[in-house]
């Protein structure tokens, strides 16, 4: 791979109910202004010849990147490892409700039935790694707001996964070459690595925790 243009997808009917869904199988697919962001998204890469398109199994995904090539036959590869947070017990339940159970929570635990923030972010650096690694020149990837994000924020050296860059827009397509793609798999891998070798802090610290920031 020589170019990555890497994309969350529309708008979905999840986003318009503010419901949160981990299971592509349960997922309703984009809301109308979804699909029009994913027409959108067409006109803003069809100046560039795509070689292969890698989606998520969420239709959501899928949807918005037939959308944007519209009629253009680039293959199309899933991965599953591209796919949003498994969320187990809150799938479906609000917005709300998820970012109160993350509140004050580490990294590293699991959502109950599902898995954690980092379980995650090693599954996306091992996706990209398979892109890099791609013999095709311009790799077209549709994923999730999550994903999207720590790619963007480790490829500019940021010390942390959600920042500077923390809300993802829909449909909005982020350029990285080779070496940027790279630094972004490692400074995943790096981060998460520090996090896990970090110690503990004493209970009676009266060190503040960072809430983690919503997905």
């Amino acid at each position: 791979m020589r170019l990555l243009l890497l994309a969350r997808h529309g708008e979905s009917v999840f986003n318009v109910d503010g419901v949160v869904n981990g299971d592509p199988l349960l997922d309703q697919g984009l809301s109308p202004r979804g699909i029009q962001e994913g027409k959108e998204l067409g006109l803003q890469i069809a100046g560039l010849a795509i070689d292969l398109c890698v989606v998520s199994e969420f239709p959501r995904a899928q949807q918005t990147a037939e959308l944007a090539l519209a009629l253009r036959g680039p293959p199309r590869l899933v991965d599953p490892g591209l796919n949003d947070i498994r969320i187990g017990e809150l799938e479906g339940q609000t917005l709300a409700d998820y970012r109160q159970w993350k509140s004050g929570r580490k990294r590293e635990e699991p959502f109950p039935g599902g898995e954690s923030l980092d379980d995650a972010a090693r599954r996306y650096s091992d996706a990209y790694e398979r892109v890099l690694q791609r013999p095709e020149h311009t790799v077209f990837v549709v994923c999730h707001e999550i994903p999207v994000r720590y790619a963007v924020n480790t490829a500019a050296n940021s010390t942390e996964l959600d920042g500077p860059v923390h809300d993802v827009a829909h449909a909005s397509p982020y350029l990285f070459d080779a070496d940027g793609l790279r630094r972004a798999v490692d400074g995943i891998r790096e981060l998460i690595s520090a996090a896990s070798e970090a110690p503990a802090v004493p209970p009676a610290s009266n060190s503040r925790h960072r809430p983690l920031s919503r997905s």
